[in-house]
């Protein structure tokens, strides 16, 4: 039986190899991995200020369908707010960008799949590794923060002035109920977690604080992916609530879908669920789409070679 495994050296067993300890010790210390299909995988990104366990649930579902999974730490994540602020959009990247290279070393088909800016990144690594990415799976793709939740004076007027002024290194961005989630259950717990401010929430479930110096990086990563759109050519599944409390459908997943090139395009376009849709009501739903989508593309593409 697979099991979910953490950063450790395989070669305490005597069978492993330098590739095999390359992805691993990139992952984190609160990364996974799960090694299924010795030929595909989806290497799944958490999103800003988020961690690795909101992507375990969906890695489990695609799991299960026979395709292994991986999901690395960002960097400046799971550690402190002021690691987090000593990083710039290029570190997160990077730590995407070195996981998938590290893949590639080991499975024919990596797909990668991230949440909200982790979506963005998706997309930069597809249009930078044009040949090499299998597929790419954006879920809430994020390039504004337009949802029925957030306050449109606040992102027009204020946010602009705090980002551009000496404010941006005293405030901070705090996120409220319901946190990007519809299921009340799984809002609770995160409230819970929140309250009990225990010394490892950082590692469950992220920050709900994002300071300003981070916004202002996560603007710097969506000026950039903008200007790669046109150069995504490979497969795409795109997946987007039609509730999504933070980013609206209309200018984020159809920017995605209008502006890329890819002549192979899917969209998954859900109802019941909010911007978090690896939490969130709808995302074994989604996990089962995702594991379709991939075999899907491997079938098409063998039949090609």
């Amino acid at each position: 039986m697979a099991r979910w495994t953490f950063n450790y050296d395989r070669n305490l067993f005597g069978w492993g190899s330098c590739l095999v300890n390359k992805i691993d010790h990139l992952l984190g210390p609160n990364g996974f991995i799960e090694r299924k299909d010795l030929s595909t995988i989806v290497l799944l990104v958490h999103g800003l200020t988020g961690t690795p366990a909101e992507m375990k649930h969906l890695g489990r579902v695609i799991s299960r369908k026979g395709i292994s999974v991986a999901c690395p730490e960002l960097a400046g994540h799971c550690a402190s707010i002021e690691a987090l602020k000593a990083t710039r959009w290029e570190d997160w990247y990077l730590s995407v960008e070195r996981a998938f290279l590290a893949l590639k070393e080991e499975y024919e088909y990596v797909f990668v799949s991230g949440l909200s800016m982790g979506a963005l990144m998706s997309l930069l690594l597809a249009a930078r590794h044009p040949n090499e990415v299998a597929g790419i799976i954006p879920l809430s793709s994020t390039f504004q923060y337009d949802g029925w939740n957030v306050w449109p004076f606040g992102q027009k007027v204020i946010l602009p002035i705090v980002l551009h002024t000496p404010l941006k290194y005293f405030l901070h961005w705090e996120e409220k109920s319901p946190y990007g989630i519809k299921c009340e259950r799984t809002r609770a717990l995160v409230h819970s977690i929140l309250e009990n401010k225990d010394a490892r929430t950082a590692d469950k479930i992220g920050y709900f604080k994002t300071p300003a110096p981070v916004i202002l990086e996560s603007f710097g990563l969506i000026k950039a992916t903008k200007a790669i759109l046109k150069d995504v050519y490979c497969p795409t599944l795109i997946v987007h609530s039609t509730e999504d409390d933070m980013a609206s459908l209309e200018t984020n997943a159809h920017l995605v879908e209008k502006n890329i090139s890819s002549p192979h395009i899917e969209t998954m376009y859900i109802d019941d669920t909010y911007h978090v849709v690896t939490l969130d009501k709808r995302k074994d739903d989604i996990g089962k789409r995702m594991a379709e989508f991939c075999n899907h593309v491997v079938h098409l593409k063998k039949e090609r070679s």
